[in-house]
């Protein structure tokens, strides 16, 4: 009976691998690694083998009670257990071509987008106020939860508010437009709001936790650099405030990394007073500077358009070409644009 019991647990383990794409940190206990020594990565926020190889041993030596041999010991092993050294394009397109888009709502502005938000990435949107950005959020925190069949991701919705927009209201009326259970739906997104940038940063480490405990298809931060405009001021804590996002920013993209989950961040904009604007040019610039343009992926730019209508441009993309297409704000969220 033991014996049953031992293999259908195993087997429960093969099938858990099969459809995630990370390993639990769990398995470092096969490769010697103390069961106390893994606690303490866990307490950090070290879920995953994929966390473990991907950081920096730095990192790891400031976990108390870790020294350095047992450091090299765990970055080690993990590396050991993940392929870490080059592989072949034939292979690297074969994975892009599995890759899952999350549908916008909007067929124009999938269509931009390649099919829709990419997994596995980080998407910034920015613009003025009511262009669009935080009810694209949400309803992509509704779409996420479609099946694969009508371009959703199966999965939850992480949410992280910092600025107090976040409306459960909001998701119930695009719920009833897909025909989904507005309970359900609820139930399927983690919202925190987030009051400072430290705990904006230690609600990442949380979100790790919840992601190898569920499927999770999305996660969202909005907004990503509001709070570090009160937090830091001036040009003596600029230096501060950019390290810090940076640090923030790679936590985003290791969770992408990880889990295969498709991030979204908004950017506020600030306007811009240099020869830009005497010459006709757009006045109006994403804040954050180079640090958070290297760290997104895709960038894309909203703006206002007629009545209902908002216009997004693809910014900035590793593979979409620099075009744009409008979309419509209605009551259900976002849809196709109307004529007129």
């Amino acid at each position: 009976m033991e014996q049953d019991q031992q293999e259908h647990e195993v087997e429960l383990e093969q099938e858990q691998e099969e459809e995630t794409h990370y390993l639990p940190i769990n398995k470092l206990t096969e490769c010697g690694i103390a069961a106390a020594d893994l606690e303490k990565l866990k307490s950090a926020g070290y879920r995953t083998v994929e966390s473990v190889a991907f950081t920096p041993k730095k990192n790891l030596l400031l976990i108390k009670g870790l020294s350095e041999a047992k450091a090299d010991k765990i970055i080690g092993e993990a590396c050991r257990l993940l392929p870490m050294g080059f592989t072949t394009a034939t292979e690297i397109h074969t994975r892009r071509n599995n890759v899952l888009h999350v549908t916008t709502g909007a067929a124009e502005l999938d269509k931009l987008l390649g099919g829709g938000i990419e997994t596995g990435a980080i998407t910034e949107l920015f613009g003025e106020f009511r262009t669009g950005k935080s009810q694209l959020c949400h309803t992509l925190a509704v779409t996420c939860q479609l099946p694969i069949s009508m371009q959703g991701g199966e999965g939850k919705c992480l949410y992280i508010d910092t600025e107090g927009t976040f409306r459960p209201e909001r998701l119930l009326a695009i719920a009833e437009r897909y025909g989904l259970s507005g309970e359900e739906v609820l139930e399927n997104v983690a919202c925190a709001r987030a009051y400072n940038t430290d705990h904006q940063m230690n609600l990442l480490v949380e979100a790790a936790g919840m992601m190898t405990e569920a499927r999770f298809a999305l996660l969202i931060v909005d907004s990503a650099t509001a709070l570090y405009r009160t937090d830091f001021s001036g040009r003596g804590e600029l230096s501060a405030r950019q390290m810090h996002m940076a640090r923030f920013l790679r936590n985003l993209q290791r969770l992408a990394d990880e889990f295969g989950v498709a991030v979204v961040i908004t950017n506020q904009v600030v306007a811009q007073v240099d020869g830009m604007a005497m010459f006709g040019g757009d006045n109006k610039k994403p804040i954050g500077g180079n640090i958070i343009a290297h760290a997104s992926t895709t960038r894309l730019s909203l703006r206002k358009g007629r009545g209902p209508n908002r216009v997004c441009k693809v910014y900035d993309s590793p593979c979409l070409p620099e075009s744009e297409a409008q979309f419509a704000i209605g009551a259900h969220g976002i849809t196709d644009a109307e004529d007129g």
